[in-house]
């Protein structure tokens, strides 16, 4: 087998066994995916300062997301179908997330269920929430995460509607994975994935489908999800879902310095500077162009954590000292759990944390929740 070195080597391996279509969902973004590409570009521009001949030997990579203590400064970000790319992937991906000491999102649109994550780990995880057009729905969502003792919700904020990814066209996604003439040698190239997922407890959304049971017979969750995002969703709702939340609130899909203090002014505790992995609107800034200016605006108030294109340790250190108090993963780990299940997401976030190690030690930084701007070259 080819020596892991990266997650570009998981990635590679991930695509080869994982259907098309599958992979396609978690690779692909949003129409010509220039926000997408800008992602890791705009990380990529960042350079750093290195710095010699300095004690680092007492250095800490631990701090608190949320609230919640963390081995490092990046939590799992909330993915759907995360339990089709491998049989049971969220309780995997929960599991390795566990073990590694950070934080562990379950998205509304999983195929485990909030229960599941939590019969299956002790340590507290986050819940994602999507507010759909039946409000009976998201206080029901609620409900169950306070139920299972969630510290943190999370409300994604920038899907009104889905943006259109070709790649999921062109393959044929759907849910549960069907069998057509298009894609069966395709998916019977990939005994180990169906085994898998033949095996998993089980195939469709499970958030969606346990709320749904005896109410609708004619649709499928996933059917029944589409047709329900609420372009009508407001700042008004945001504050309705903080009456009802007793714990941390996170407003994740912030991209503007206005809407950031808006979160503020709503009670969010924390923010999450997101273009949804460039998924949504295309032609939107790199996610790490504009982390400064939200930092700047919220002061202090607030948390404020990032996602988009984070592939490595270097990305993470290259957030934080642009202000960001920790990084959500998504792809980079659901590359690990394409490629290798539970042990893949682990060697996802192992990779992760070395690379920011040596990054540490070779920049001179020695406290990962305090990461000096000048750990970048200006203008870089």
């Amino acid at each position: 087998m080819t020596p892991i070195t990266n997650i570009a080597d998981l990635r590679a391996v991930g695509a080869r066994k994982v259907p098309r279509a599958l992979f396609g969902y978690v690779d692909s973004g949003s129409y010509d995916e220039i926000t997408l590409a800008a992602n890791r570009a705009e990380l990529a521009k960042l350079r750093f300062r290195q710095r010699v001949l300095v004690d680092t030997t007492g250095r800490s990579m631990a701090t608190t997301l949320v609230g919640q203590p963390a081995a490092l400064p990046v939590a799992i970000a909330p993915t759907g179908l995360t339990g089709l790319i491998r049989g049971d992937g969220e309780v995997l991906s929960a599991r390795a997330a566990a073990a590694a000491g950070i934080p562990y999102c379950l998205s509304t649109m999983s195929i485990a269920t909030i229960e599941d994550i939590r019969a299956a780990i002790d340590a507290p995880f986050w819940f994602q929430l999507y507010v759909l057009r039946d409000r009976a729905f998201s206080r029901s969502m609620i409900e169950r995460a306070r139920a299972a003792e969630c510290p943190v919700l999370v409300v994604t904020v920038d899907l009104p509607l889905r943006g259109q990814r070709h790649a999921d066209i062109r393959n044929g996604l759907t849910v549960p994975p069907r069998v057509t003439l298009r894609n069966a040698v395709d998916v019977l190239t990939k005994p180990a994935w169906g085994l898998g997922v033949l095996r998993a407890k089980r195939r469709t959304f499970g958030n969606i489908e346990a709320y749904l049971k005896g109410r609708v017979s004619l649709m499928g969750a996933g059917e029944w999800s589409t047709h329900h995002f609420d372009q009508t969703l407001s700042w008004t709702d945001m504050a309705w879902i903080r009456d009802l939340w007793p714990g941390k609130l996170v407003l994740k899909g912030i991209l503007d310095p206005a809407d950031a203090e808006r979160a503020v002014a709503v009670g969010a505790d924390a923010i999450v500077v997101s273009n949804h992995g460039g998924r949504q609107l295309d032609g939107a800034p790199a996610t790490i162009t504009v982390l400064p200016e939200i930092v700047a605006a919220v002061g202090g108030r607030i948390e404020v954590l990032f996602d988009g294109g984070v592939r490595s340790g270097q990305d993470v250190l290259r957030a934080l000292a642009l202000g960001a108090r920790g990084v959500l993963l998504g792809r980079a780990y659901l590359y690990g759990l394409a490629a290798a299940g539970e042990r893949g997401c682990a060697m996802a976030l192992d990779i992760i944390r070395r690379e920011l190690e040596i990054t540490m030690m070779l920049t001179g930084v020695t406290d990962l929740r305090r990461v000096p701007r000048d750990v970048l070259y200006d203008g870089a």
